[in-house]
């Protein structure tokens, strides 16, 4: 497995919040807001969703999965942000990884709310942190949007 750089792994675990993007079984793109929790370990993003959420048959379809992640305050002279993209994970890999439990750990207002687990394994993540000047960007991996 390529790691992730140290830069990346420091800003997905200080964040909270990401925009994710499905694509329904027409090509149409749906986004959602949501809280997310990093694993590190499995280098995945955890999400918790209803079934009665609009973007639960995407999950259910294995839609491709593409986001962006931004700092939980922006400072306009600083500005730090990713782009990813990534394939799901089973709800097999997502029970052996115990990733429901450590989403709830970090969000435990989730118990509040019926759902389930879901999680996205990263494929690609580009890292621009404009506090070392604009165009300095980190990318890893490679953009595949197709579910294999």
């Amino acid at each position: 497995m390529n790691l992730l750089p140290k830069n990346i792994v420091e800003f997905l675990g200080s964040n909270k919040l990401a925009t994710v993007c499905f694509v329904d079984n027409e090509g149409n793109p749906y986004c959602i807001n949501c809280f997310y929790y990093f694993d590190e370990e499995h280098q995945s993003l955890v999400f918790k969703s209803s079934n009665k959420a609009t973007h639960h048959s995407f999950i259910q379809n294995g839609s491709g999965i593409a986001g962006t992640i931004l700092p939980n305050s922006l400072d306009f002279l600083k500005l730090k942000g990713a782009q990813f993209t990534g394939k799901l994970l089973t709800e097999n890999q997502i029970k052996e990884f115990n990733l429901d439990s450590k989403y709830t750990k970090k969000h435990p207002m989730s118990m509040a709310i019926s759902g389930y687990a879901w999680a996205v394994e990263l494929n690609f993540v580009k890292f621009m942190d404009s506090t070392f000047g604009f165009g300095k960007d980190t990318v890893w991996g490679n953009v595949d949007l197709k579910q294999k």
